[in-house]
């Protein structure tokens, strides 16, 4: 063939670049076939994917080499590059990942080059430009289709997981909550949790740092504004209430402004409401303990949550704080009593109850053994004052 003339942008005049294009394309099955070849020999992924996915793949690689002669015959113009991804369903970029298209499409653009080295050297060059234009265009189009996947997937998994810690929230979750939670890599924890605070300024923000400082410490997440607040329910292996505060001091400060309350820890998804029921208690009553620990632990607010008209929290004090330590023996009830009767000097309530000293300071070590509350301290004198008093009242 004679030397093809070349305009200054490097692309051939019209009529050569439809003879090349039209050359090229008489090859173009064997161009997919030796394609398909190479990608089923290098990437053992290929081999993998059933014969469905790989009739994709094939529609997508002829579809390629086709745009590409298609796109140089018009001189890189009318015809986007992009378009060869609507040769194959949107469901393919679900089941095909971006660094196995990153694969298809290299080894695809291989071929082409390695069919031209066979064409005659003033044919070359414009084609290899070409080839470098066309697959800039497609890397962009491939991350296109990527980044909306992503977007969707992202959107919907956001609804998804809203509408569960709702579900938790209202009391609702069931094995069909359950069912949504695991779609979203939610592994049924033994320990969960349901933490409350109010809302940053920028939620998506805050619950992105929260993943992955949940990530850090090995816990499940669903996490969900709610109007003013933000609602996290975290799984893992919780031991202890004390420790699962730490674990949420971490990342305390992605929260907004006020207290954040961490409820009690509960077996399963469907339990968690209690958990978020005691969390949300805290919430209304937390601003009677202005000086509380930030976050805080739902069951160290029971005496305001009590006092706030929390049934709940009545009855732990009441009937389970106050039966304990009837249940250990009177006189622990009696002892303690007298103890605050007596302005809390251990002297003055061994003189009241007719007994030694070290015996009031055993019967308090006890109350603390019994209760987890102990006398000698401001906050536990506080509720453990309260839990004799709605005791008595409760009978």
């Amino acid at each position: 063939m004679s030397s093809t003339p070349v305009d200054p942008t490097g692309w051939p005049p019209p009529e050569a670049r439809v003879a090349i294009s039209r050359q090229l394309a008489a090859a173009a099955a064997e161009m997919t076939t030796a394609a398909l070849t190479r990608i089923a020999e290098e990437h053992r992924w290929f081999a993998d994917l059933d014969a469905e996915h790989r009739s994709w793949i094939t529609l997508v690689a002829r579809s390629g080499i086709d745009g590409f002669l298609e796109w140089f015959a018009a001189g890189g113009r009318d015809i986007a590059p992009g378009t060869i991804f609507d040769a194959a369903p949107r469901a393919l970029a679900r089941k095909i990942t971006l660094n196995q298209t990153v694969d298809l499409v290299r080894t695809t653009i291989d071929t082409v080059e390695h069919r031209i080295a066979g064409l005659p050297a003033d044919e070359q060059g414009p084609l290899r430009i070409g080839i470098l234009r066309y697959s800039r265009e497609i890397a962009f189009a491939s991350a296109q289709v990527y980044a909306r996947a992503a977007e969707a997937r992202g959107a919907w998994d956001a609804r998804l997981e809203a509408l569960v810690v709702d579900a938790v929230i209202r009391g609702d979750a069931d094995e069909s909550v359950v069912s949504r939670a695991s779609t979203l890599g939610w592994a049924s924890p033994p320990g969960i949790s349901v933490v409350i605070g109010s809302a940053p300024a920028d939620p998506g923000r805050a619950v992105e740092a929260i993943r992955q400082a949940a990530a850090r410490q090995s816990l499940d997440l669903l996490a969900a504004p709610q109007g003013d607040r933000l609602v996290l329910v975290i799984g893992g292996q919780l031991h202890s209430m004390p420790d699962l505060v730490k674990l949420v001091a971490d990342f305390a400060g992605q929260f907004g402004g006020g207290q954040v309350v961490v409820g009690p820890i509960v077996s399963d998804l469907v339990e968690a409401a209690r958990s978020a029921r005691e969390a949300l208690s805290g919430m209304r009553a937390a601003r009677a303990w202005p000086d509380a620990p930030r976050p805080v632990a739902s069951e160290d607010l029971l005496p305001e949550r009590a006092l706030a008209g929390d049934g709940h929290a009545r009855r732990m004090l009441g009937t389970e704080i106050y039966g304990q330590l009837v249940a250990a023996g009177g006189e622990l009830a009696d002892t303690l009593a007298a103890f605050f009767d007596s302005g809390g000097s251990i002297e003055a309530t061994a003189r009241a109850l007719y007994v030694h000293a070290n015996t009031v300071r055993y019967r308090l070590r006890r109350v603390q053994e019994v209760t987890g509350y102990s006398a000698m301290d401001p906050r536990g004198g506080y509720a453990l004052r309260l839990a004799l008093t709605l005791g008595r009242l409760l009978g």
